[in-house]
């Protein structure tokens, strides 16, 4: 059960470790581009391409759905970055729905736990395998294994590696599962300080506060590319900043003034240090680097 491409490395990676997947459950198509044409999930567009069953219910609870997933009788169901799914779904087969996690849990529950571990300044996060229970993100741990965050490392970077490695993880707790060598530790024996929330990204969430110190906004920078991007409003447009570099130097300047060359060099002031703006997008143009950028921008 997945819908985007993060999910189709661990239904591939399934496929090549010799799992009989019966069915793929993903997202109703949706109409997308000029034409406004249909277009399917990047798991249904892969699952098509390798004969297999695709089931895209617009209700989870139906009864039609149901009777379908019931006479698969899968032993085993994969949840990989799909919708909240209902008990009546997740419990069905005997050996439970198991959920591939872009964190350590039970750090960075919720929607976006990639993009908050980038904000917060994290250096290591991870991916868990956990069995669905009633109260999102809590079930019990199957298997862990840690990913270190690079200094200048986006979201989307990150995103990619965990892709590969999460799948790879994935394949391994269901062959654990198989010959019941795997032993669950339930998320409420960990310690409580480990604890985290990741909500959904919302707009309020990606302005950039120039008040705040160098670090944080490099941070929410990295943490919001490629999508949704950071952004702060620059002459009366609204600027997004894909990528950044502090530069160490004493301030003189209020927070939010900026500087440039008008060749390769732009800058905005922090609270306590400059920031370098490396890739950028202009309201009404496409994103670019800073030297493109000011080869052609007159203002």
């Amino acid at each position: 059960m997945g819908t985007p491409a993060f999910a189709v490395a661990s239904l591939d990676a399934m496929l090549q470790a010799g799992c009989q997947v019966v069915a793929v459950v993903t997202a109703p198509d949706k109409p997308a581009g000029r034409g406004m044409r249909l277009i399917g999930s990047a798991v249904k567009e892969y699952a098509a391409k390798h004969g297999l069953k695709v089931l895209q219910p617009e209700q989870l609870k139906s009864v039609d759905f149901i009777e379908t997933l019931r006479s698969l009788r899968a032993d085993l169901q994969v949840v990989v970055a799909f919708r909240m799914l209902p008990e009546v779904v997740w419990s069905m087969p005997p050996m439970g729905t198991v959920n591939l996690h872009g964190s350590l849990l039970p750090r960075y529950r919720g929607a976006a736990p990639i993009q908050h571990a980038v904000m917060s300044g994290e250096t290591e996060t991870g991916v868990t395998t956990f069995l669905l229970q009633h109260e999102i993100d809590t079930g019990d741990i199957l298997l862990q294994q840690r990913i270190p965050i690079g200094e200048q490392e986006t979201a989307g970077e990150l995103h990619d590696r965990m892709m590969v490695i999460g799948a790879t993880l994935l394949v391994k707790t269901i062959q654990g599962l198989a010959e019941n060598a795997l032993q669950s530790v339930s998320q409420a024996m960990i310690s409580a300080e480990n604890f985290r929330k990741a909500p959904k990204i919302l707009q309020e969430n990606c302005r950039i506060n120039w008040q705040q110190s160098v670090q944080i906004v490099h941070n929410l920078i990295r943490g919001l590319s490629p999508a949704p991007g950071a952004f702060t409003v620059w002459e009366g447009k609204t600027l997004k900043i894909f990528r950044s570099r502090i530069e160490p130097s004493s301030m003189s300047v209020a927070a939010g003034t900026h500087r440039s060359d008008g060749k390769s060099l732009f800058y905005f002031a922090c609270a306590d240090g400059w920031l370098q703006v490396l890739e950028l997008q202009l309201e009404g143009r496409k994103r670019m680097k800073v030297a493109d950028f000011l080869r052609g921008y007159r203002g």
